[in-house]
């Protein structure tokens, strides 16, 4: 298949590209893994969004083929997740009750502005946004989404009843007061199907073992009669196909809908970039932001117009289908073959799934979100970057999702405000050893040439760095005798206005002390900058530090007119 290499165009990568007629058995068998581990995963994801299980069924058939069909990445799996799931439940918990008929039209509503705002990052090539969601953030983000995941899984499998759509300390409470109610069968049921799934993975992990344990668990049920004793079984899933439909509601609720909307978005544009570009380069294939934003933009579209909900990336699907060798989008379209086959003819082998069961599935999956190893990664390196990914932790187990995406940005901002407020500025002189190199750090901005200093400013002047630029320069031209200051530019990528207020001040009082200017190694695009914003009246362009410094020790041996 031909690759187009336009990396803006939509239409960069080929659909289905890597598929050859020497994998395709395996990219087929691949799919039948996905669907053996996607269908309780998304019945599980439904329920904690709180829609029907079909709701998470129909977002594996239509929403995932059209993102097969026009996402660069060849193995990112789209699929209802955890964290999706429970941004979903949070947002709409306050507008309408679970499981009616107008909480399902809002999580297709909101899917539908998901779609229309991944279509517009694509089509402005915001895909840069997702930067934004660093490391620590979605660590702590996701892990705290994750937390209050498993509690709820938990009370699950334990046959304890918590209000599932409340805040996260209310189900705490609730699952540790209810615990007099436990459920003997709920338990060993889910203990029986956390064996399955942990020995399981590590006896033979190609072996699809959440749909082992979810048709034992259904065996033992119909086989000992546990329902009687209180085991909560999945219940009637309604029949069909995905059919064309149109979420009808107020203007006023789609308002809304939006602020959980662009959180959906950035949490899914920030976790789904980062797998797409990790995998891309480690199975060596170009992946393109700009297109997988588009892609995850139909696939929402597709979700909000057939029953759906919101899709995101799996990052646990994606695993998996790398472990089994897949390198193609294949899977994803057997998957959704595969689960229109059991939408159309096997939703009554459904019903007698118990919860217990799912509850463990869920569980087992959501655990690595919560990201123990990564805090623990971030303890050992940097102090603040832990800190950024436990207040995102807290804020969104504590103040909810939509807050801690929030805090989330404002840490992210707070982060790069605080590096860039303090970039490298070197004071540097010539040495004077022409065997040895011309610029050194002279102690206390010193210099070691009569008269010359160079300052090199490492990164862009700006609002943020202004103030500590100037200081800066001035403290540096206080040194014994100076008479020259040379600015190095090589490292300078911009200045704004803030900065050139800064450069003008510096400029003044180089002036009122008799102090040269000047500048090597400017950008290109910088000196156009610095002309536009008037700044270059009076100042000397070397090409290089040595140039500079060769020029003005002439200038400073040359004899004077008296």
């Amino acid at each position: 298949m031909t690759e187009v290499t336009d990396p803006t165009s939509t239409a960069s990568v080929a659909p289905l590209a890597g598929l050859t007629a020497g994998n395709a058995v395996r990219e087929v068998l691949g799919g039948i893994t996905l669907l053996a581990i996607a269908i309780p995963l998304n019945i599980g994801y439904a329920q904690i969004a709180g829609l029907p299980p079909t709701a998470g069924l129909y977002a594996l058939i239509v929403p995932a083929v059209f993102y097969a069909l026009t996402v660069s990445s060849r193995q990112v799996v789209a699929s209802p997740d955890a964290a999706a799931s429970a941004l979903v439940a949070s947002s709409l918990g306050g507008l309408a009750v679970a499981g009616d008929e107008n909480y399902a039209t809002l999580a297709l509503a909101q899917a539908v502005i998901g779609g229309v705002l991944f279509l517009l990052c694509s089509f402005f090539k915001l895909g840069f946004l997702a930067s934004f969601l660093s490391k620590p953030i979605l660590t702590g983000f996701v892990g705290g989404l994750a937390l209050d995941i498993l509690v709820s899984q938990v009370a699950k499998m334990l046959g304890v009843k918590i209000d599932s759509g409340g805040e996260f300390p209310e189900k705490v409470i609730g699952l540790i007061t209810g615990l007099s109610d436990l459920n003997l069968w709920s338990l060993a049921i889910s203990l029986g199907a956390l064996v399955i799934l942990l020995a399981g993975r590590r006896l033979a992990s190609a072996v699809p073992w959440a749909l082992v344990a979810l048709i034992l668990a259904t065996i033992t049920v119909a086989v000992f009669g546990a329902e009687q004793a209180g085991v909560a079984l999945l219940g009637p899933v309604e029949a069909g196909p995905p059919s064309l439909t149109w979420p009808v509601i107020e203007w006023g609720q789609w308002l809304a809908l939006i602020p959980s909307a662009i959180a959906l978005t950035m949490v899914t544009m920030g976790e789904g970039l980062l797998v797409s570009r990790s995998y891309g380069e480690k199975r060596g294939y170009p992946t393109r932001p700009n297109r997988d934003l588009f892609a995850f933009g139909v696939a929402n579209l597709g979700a909000g117009t057939t029953g759906g909900f919101t899709v995101g990336s799996s990052t646990s699907r994606t695993a998996a289908m790398d472990q089994a060798g897949s390198r193609t989008q294949l899977p994803t379209l057997v998957a959704a073959a595969g689960t229109l086959l059991l939408l159309l003819f096997g939703t009554a082998l459904l019903e007698d799934i118990p919860s217990p069961v799912i509850g463990a599935i869920v569980a087992v999956a959501v655990v690595p979100l919560l990201g123990v190893k990564e805090f623990m990664r971030l303890w050992k390196l940097d102090r603040f970057e832990f800190a950024v990914g436990a207040v995102c932790f807290l804020g969104a187990l504590l103040v909810g999702p939509i807050s801690g995406i929030v805090i989330a940005f404002v840490l992210a901002v707070i982060n790069v405000t605080r590096r860039a407020a303090n970039p490298p500025i070197d004071v540097l002189a010539a040495d004077g050893d022409p065997d040895r190199s011309l610029l050194e750090v002279a102690p206390g901005g010193e210099p070691t040439a009569p008269g010359v200093v160079v300052v090199r400013l490492a990164g862009p002047l700006f609002f943020a760095n202004s103030t500590v630029f100037k200081q800066s320069v001035e403290r540096a031209a206080l040194g014994t005798d100076v008479q020259h200051v040379v600015l190095d530019m090589e490292a300078v990528t911009d200045i704004d206005v803030t900065g050139a207020e800064s450069w003008e001040a510096v400029r003044s009082f180089l002036t009122e002390r008799g102090t040269h200017f000047a500048l090597s190694r400017v950008r290109p695009g910088i000196r156009q900058r610095l002309e536009h914003l008037g700044l270059l009246d009076g100042v000397n362009f070397f090409d290089t530090n040595r140039e500079a410094i060769a020029a003005l020790r002439t200038d400073a041996e040359r004899p004077s007119d008296a």
